[in-house]
Order: C-alpha cells, then sequence, then structure tokens
C-alpha cells in the first residue's frame, strides 16, 4: 500500500471524526524505505496541523521509548503547559460569569486576579479565595487523572491566576513534568513527593490525553519511531544517537501492549508507532519475539495481494 492512500484512510476514518469525538487507536506502521517513512511522518504533521490536532513525536534514536517516564517527559516536553492552563481557566471564569479580557488584548497577565477583580469590580481578596477553590475542586475531583498529575495542574492554573505568588514552585512543576527536576523537594509544596517513575509514566500519558480535552483540544497525534530498537549494531560501527539491547527492545514491545491495552482510557488520542523491516523480518528483535504483543495486532486473516488499511499492522511501499 502506497503511503498515500493509507494517510488518506487514516484521516478521513480517524483523525478528522474519530479522535475529535473521543476515539482513540493504536497503529503500527512498516514503511518499506527511508522515504516512506519521512512521507508517513510528514504527512500525519500535516493532518494534525490541519484539524486542530495536537501533534507530538518521539524518535527512539533520541529518548528512551521503553521506559515510560522517559516516553511521558519526551511527550511532556512538546506540551505547551501554560497554554492549557490559560484555557482551562478561561473557561472556568467564564462559566461562573465572570467579564475577561479580550484574547487579543495586550496585558501581561490577562486571567491574573488584580485584572479580573477590576474588570468585574469585586473585592480581589474574597475573588482569590473563590478562584482558588473553585480550580481545587474542578480538577481535584476529575478522577480521570492521576492525583499528581491533578496536583500539579493546579498548581499550574493558579500560578495563571496569581503569576507572582509562587514562581519558583510553577518552574518546579514544569521540570518535573518534562522529567528535569534534579530534586523533588522543590515540588513538595505542591503536595507531590515522587519522581514520574516507570510504574506511573503511563498513567501519566493517559491523564495528560484528559487533560487535553479538558483544556478545549480536539485530540492528538502520537508518532513513535522505534525503529532504531531492531537495529543490532556493533558498538563500533555505532553512529550518533541511543542503540538498545534485545531485553530494552522486549521491553519497549510490553510498554506498547500496556498501551493498546489501556486503549479505552486513551481519549481523543491517534498513536502511530513507525518501525523498520527487521519489525517483521528478525525472530530475535522483531514482532515474534514478543508474542503478547504479536497476538495483538497481527493479521489473522488477510488477502495476499490487498492491504487492509484500518489494520492494526500495516506495511507501506510500493513494494509492500
Amino acid at each position: 500500500m502506497r503511503p498515500q492512500d493509507w494517510l488518506e484512510v487514516v484521516r478521513a476514518e480517524y483523525l478528522a471524526g474519530f479522535v475529535p469525538d473521543g476515539g482513540a487507536a493504536v497503529k503500527f506502521v512498516v514503511p518499506t524505505t527511508t522515504r516512506d517513512a519521512f512521507e508517513v511522518h510528514d504527512g500525519l504533521r500535516a493532518a494534525a496541523d490541519e484539524l486542530g490536532l495536537q501533534f507530538v513525536k518521539v524518535d527512539g534514536t533520541e529518548s528512551k521509548i521503553h521506559l515510560a517516564d522517559r516516553l511521558f517527559g519526551a511527550v511532556a516536553r512538546q506540551v505547551a503547559w501554560d497554554e492549557l492552563a490559560a484555557t482551562f481557566v478561561r473557561q472556568l471564569l467564564i462559566q461562573r460569569g465572570l467579564r475577561l479580557p479580550a484574547l487579543g488584548e495586550r496585558s501581561d497577565h490577562p486571567l491574573g486576579i488584580v485584572a479580573i477583580a477590576a474588570l468585574n469590580d469585586a473585592t480581589e481578596l474574597l475573588l482569590r479565595a473563590d478562584l482558588r477553590r473553585a480550580v481545587e475542586n474542578e480538577i481535584f475531583r476529575d478522577y480521570a487523572m492521576t492525583q499528581e498529575f491533578r496536583l500539579a495542574m493546579i498548581q499550574l492554573c493558579l500560578a495563571q491566576l496569581d503569576p507572582d505568588e509562587d514562581p519558583a514552585l510553577r518552574t518546579a512543576v514544569l521540570e518535573w513534568l518534562r522529567g528535569e527536576l534534579r530534586l523533588v523537594s522543590s515540588v513538595k509544596r505542591a503536595l507531590i513527593f515522587q519522581k514520574v517513575g516507570r510504574h506511573t509514566g503511563l498513567d501519566m500519558l493517559l491523564s495528560l490525553m484528559h487533560w487535553l480535552r479538558r483544556a478545549d483540544r480536539r485530540g492528538s497525534l502520537i508518532v513513535l519511531d522505534i525503529s532504531r530498537y531492531g537495529q543490532a549494531v556493533r558498538r563500533s560501527d555505532r553512529d550518533d544517537g541511543l542503540y538498545y539491547s534485545t531485553p530494552a527492545t522486549l521491553d519497549l514491545y510490553e510498554l506498547l501492549r500496556q498501551l493498546i491495552d489501556a486503549i479505552d482510557g486513551l481519549e481523543s488520542c491517534f498513536v502511530a508507532v513507525l518501525a523498520g523491516t527487521e519489525f517483521l523480518r528478525d525472530d530475535r528483535r522483531g514482532l515474534r519475539s514478543y508474542q503478547a504483543l504479536y497476538f495483538r495486532i497481527a493479521d489473522d486473516v488477510r488477502d495476499r495481494y490487498r492491504e487492509n488499511p484500518l489494520a492494526p499492522l500495516v506495511r507501506l511501499g510500493a513494494s509492500a
């Protein structure tokens, strides 16, 4: 199947309606050439930009995808957290009947308590307490997100209302989300007492997908390039970037298996996993080396001469 044919089907069947309506899918794509891989990547990015989806790409040559915390950190570094928090706060203020500055109006802190109080002829002290309580209740009672993720979002939203109260805590929370925080003591004031770990990374990713919906995003498109995991290269022949052992590759397949099984919690998200040809051919590092993943995406019945564009595993290229 040609890459452009598959991209047209994905755009029409998933990205244009199914994903924005709350659906999710995980698809494995094996391009036969590097050119086909670039075409798939560029086509997915263009579709995401056109349809208003959050686009994220994580490449195995730069990030250790098989570690859930590293995967979440790589995704988090591509998310505009302050913009999401500002959208959520703006929606909350509108629901409470408050007047807001126009979106195009110039202001250092358009959603700050001082500006909102002046615009609505309200007492700043009382308004601060009321809105703080509203933000905490609205987010903390949303149990579709993990507790630590909710606590982090509360701090980012409160920083929109009062940016001068504790800027160091806001910075620490952002570093914690991105996996860049050195000392976890920096976020203890937010009631967060541990870093994102391998056992919580996937749940954090699911929480982010839900938060994107709460922040009025149409959905997300995540591209995971795992082609490097299939390459067994001698240390003397390696170039720049990360390389992986066979156990790390099996860990990756287990994480992808978990992602497929968690599809009901993956709101408004399309995940495209790009793999090299070794994924289908190599018995040691390829798909057949991990039966739990193989039985979830392999073709049970297929036409010998035509690809099914809706299958969980597709091969793309003129000679696929």
